[in-house]
């Protein structure tokens, strides 16, 4: 085939150093939207962003010209430099060094974007730690607790 084609669905998953509550209602559409970008500037389209005080959640279609951990390395630095300059934003501000990532097929993709927008009402219910622990069992992804959590 002379033609390289792919449509490859991710969700990503990652949350504020040490979960630190610092996503804001002031900032979070302005932070969706930045990171929405720099998807874009890489060639990934953003389905769906959403997040709460202490984490993030991103549906995004993998460019075929990029690596998962090339995107995820350049919206967690990009964004986290932007947070920083964020009126009411500490200068502290941090993602976590890790990252989940899952891949979605496409029958799943609508199942994910529900999960993904409903974040603040499914969180009154589980706590971060237990949603990345339900993904990663439901994902068959092999973990350790002691390198989970920074």
């Amino acid at each position: 085939m002379p033609q390289s084609l792919a449509k490859i669905y991710l969700h990503v998953v990652f949350s504020t150093k040490n979960r630190e509550p610092t996503i804001t209602d002031a900032a979070r559409e302005n932070l969706h939207a930045y990171m929405a970008t720099v998807l874009a500037n890489l060639g990934c389209h953003a389905n769906l962003i959403n997040s709460v005080e202490d984490h993030v959640h991103i549906l995004f279609e993998l460019a075929r010209t990029v690596t998962v951990s090339q995107v995820v390395e350049d919206v967690k630095k990009s964004s986290s430099k932007w947070m920083k300059t964020r009126p009411g934003v500490s200068g502290a501000f941090a993602w976590q060094s890790g990252y989940g990532v899952f891949s979605v097929s496409q029958s799943s993709v609508d199942a994910v974007r529900t999960y993904i927008a409903n974040q603040r009402e499914h969180h009154r219910k589980q706590s971060f730690q237990d949603e990345l622990r339900t993904l990663f069992t439901k994902h068959q992804i092999a973990f350790d607790e002691r390198y989970v959590w920074d």
